[in-house]
């Protein structure tokens, strides 16, 4: 093979990994803005039709560990690329619902294609860019899923405008063939590992976070105590056997040996606290404006654009940064200006000009986007490169389950301050952030 040629090959699989990634990142987020108008064209109540995000979610949950493992095994390769196909006859299979127990069905058969995706996205980034320049590939992955999450509501904003639901997720059948298109030809190989894969263990794994998560929203949601503390329970006992289970094997499905490692899990807390943060502003933001700035829902959409304008700027400009300086400094500093622009949203006078509020988004897109790379950078740096596939299945976890667990919160806030529910959720916010600021730091003295 040529050198020209090994460069065309590295670009295939590029743009097959990040539209990819695209695709996954945004069904998180516009089906969030879709609900209303889903449950009114099939009949179903607002409390039914949360189904429609719950069962895209969990399913994700479950099998994300899992699929990272098996990114271990046979290579990221494989998983990537039958995640893609999955997710695209799924989102076929959304567009043509007519009940919602179909569309619920459908979401999470979505989901686990995009759980295969988004379980080995970073380990083929790493493949795909040599270790000098990792820093540049992990930006641009921090640049897609950072625009994606930050632009699906004024995506779905727009297509609702001009079309029916169906179509948010019919949009991404021709996508997803142009990906696979793109990734089968171009995408690395890997050798296959010589250990197997547990079905046992990927059970209990899927149990623990599915338990887990379920367990959390019924906290926040201030369900019977009887029901919250039986689903921590499920999760913890579930938690007990898993590690029972994998202890001494070389590569667990749950990467507690990972964890072992102080970078590694300092830079896994990070991104948990910093995308709780990122849960609680998108989230409680549309609320905010909406119900205590009074603004309407398209200007809701475009009030929302500077964080994702400015997290599409900084984001490379990061990655590049983290090739050269350590990404606890890049990460806190990222990670105290986003705390600070969390701060000045929740301290917007009673009428604030566009102007006012686009410039306090600004400042949050340019925190979150100074840390994302640097701290992505670190945690696939930090694990072995035959770990490649855990490392990147903790990071897509670690995002999870912080927007999760951030939506979660902002319920939450509504129940303990009614209408100033978003604004604590904005304090809450800057609070993790903070959090997630001293995590970062810490990792300047970490081995």
């Amino acid at each position: 093979m040529t050198s020209k040629d090994a460069a065309a090959l590295d670009l295939r699989a590029l743009v097959a990994v990040l539209l990819g990634v695209a695709l996954a990142s945004l069904d998180t987020a516009i089906a969030n803005t879709a609900l209303p108008a889903i449950a009114a064209d099939l009949q179903a109540s607002p409390a039914a039709s949360v189904w429609v995000i719950n069962a895209y979610q969990l399913a994700i949950m479950a099998t994300l560990l899992p699929f990272a493992a098996l990114g271990d095994l046979f290579g990221p390769r494989r998983v990537f690329l039958g995640g893609l196909i999955f997710f695209t006859l799924a989102s076929l299979a959304c567009a043509c619902a007519s009940t919602l127990p179909e569309l619920a069905v459908a979401r999470a058969l979505q989901g686990i294609g995009a759980s295969g995706v988004m379980s080995v996205n970073l380990a083929l980034i790493r493949m795909i860019y040599p270790a000098a320049r990792m820093g540049r590939g992990v930006g641009l992955n921090a640049l897609v899923v950072g625009v994606s999450f930050a632009l699906g509501p004024t995506i779905a904003s727009l297509v609702l405008s001009v079309a029916a639901w169906p179509w948010l997720f019919a949009i991404n059948v021709p996508l997803g063939l142009i990906a696979i298109a793109f990734g089968l030809p171009g995408l690395p190989h890997a050798p296959r590992r010589d250990h197997h894969f547990d079905a046992l263990t990927a059970l209990l794994t899927a149990l623990t976070f599915t338990a887990l998560i379920l367990g959390l929203s019924t906290a926040t949601q201030r369900e019977p105590l009887v029901i919250v503390l039986g689903l921590l329970g499920i999760a913890a006992l579930a938690a007990f056997f898993l590690l029972r289970r994998q202890a001494g094997h070389p590569a667990p499905m749950l990467p507690v040996d990972l964890l072992r490692r102080p970078m590694f899990a300092l830079s896994t807390l990070t991104s948990m606290a910093s995308f709780t943060t990122q849960g609680l502003a998108f989230v409680g933001l549309p609320f905010y404006f909406e119900l205590v700035l009074h603004r309407n829902p398209v200007e809701t959409g475009f009030l929302m654009l500077p964080w994702a304008i400015i997290v599409a700027l900084s984001a490379p400009i990061a990655g590049r940064l983290s090739d050269r300086y350590p990404p606890g400094l890049l990460g806190g500093v990222g990670l105290a200006i986003l705390s600070a622009g969390m701060v000045a949203l929740a301290l917007l006078p009673a009428d604030p000009s566009a102007l006012n509020i686009a410039l306090r988004m600004a400042v949050c897109g340019a925190g979150f986007g100074l840390f994302q790379a640097p701290n992505l950078r670190a945690m696939m740096s930090s694990a072995p490169r035959e770990r490649s596939g855990g490392a990147s299945g903790v990071i897509a976890m670690a995002r999870l389950i912080g927007q999760t667990t951030g939506a979660a919160l902002v319920a939450l806030c509504f129940g303990l301050a009614a209408t100033q529910g978003p604004v604590l959720a904005l304090a809450l916010g800057a609070g993790f952030a903070a959090l997630a600021a001293t995590a970062s730091f810490a990792r300047l003295w970490a081995d």
